[in-house]
């Protein structure tokens, strides 16, 4: 039988929340999250995640069964060229790329380059590059039924452009505006 854990390949981070969880969805726990974007070229790691999540719904049949009776369950992968589960289009950072959201209650371990601890704020951002140690397991929550995602570590890479939608603040004034120190209010 395939594996339900596994480490992805080089991906980047969006909507990175690994230092402070937030709070969950409707009262539940507050988690820790990101969303991979994982390219289309990169066809070993996405086999793995669709092995992983197949294995992950054969696992369920054999113990818990949450998924009985539910001929699609719902699948953490998506497609970055196409629309948004609930509707709506992805970014323009999502082009090219698989999408795969990862969750946990547990903050994951973060290590950089090297494997050791990296704890600094700073470095988790969303637009980093990183490899990514996680788990597919079915769930049945709220009538909600499918396949989840648990985010296990990530493994900074490098860093990359922030995907914050905040810009430059160096850059942010960089106009012809003058002020004359006039009293306009």
């Amino acid at each position: 039988m395939a594996e339900t854990r596994i480490k992805t390949g080089k991906c980047r981070a969006s909507y990175l929340t690994v230092i402070n969880p937030k709070a969950g969805q409707d009262g539940g726990p507050p988690k820790y999250s990101v969303a991979l974007l994982i390219p289309k070229k990169d066809t070993e790691t996405i086999k793995l995640i669709k092995s992983a999540i197949k294995a992950a719904h054969e696992a369920d049949k054999q113990n818990k069964n949450l998924l009985k009776g539910v001929s699609n369950p719902r699948n953490p992968l998506h497609d970055g060229d196409g629309e948004k589960p609930n509707g709506g289009a992805y970014g323009p950072e999502c082009a090219g790329c698989m999408v795969l959201n990862t969750s946990s209650t547990q903050r994951p371990g973060l290590v950089g380059r090297d494997n050791t601890r990296m704890e600094d704020a700073q470095e988790w951002y969303s637009g980093i590059y990183v490899r990514a140690d996680i788990n597919f397991y079915a769930y049945n929550t709220k009538g909600n039924k499918g396949i989840a995602c648990g985010l296990n570590h990530l493994k900074k890479l490098s860093d990359g452009e922030a995907l914050s939608g905040g810009g430059n603040p160096e850059t942010a004034f960089d106009d012809d505006y003058e002020d004359d120190d006039e009293d306009v209010l």
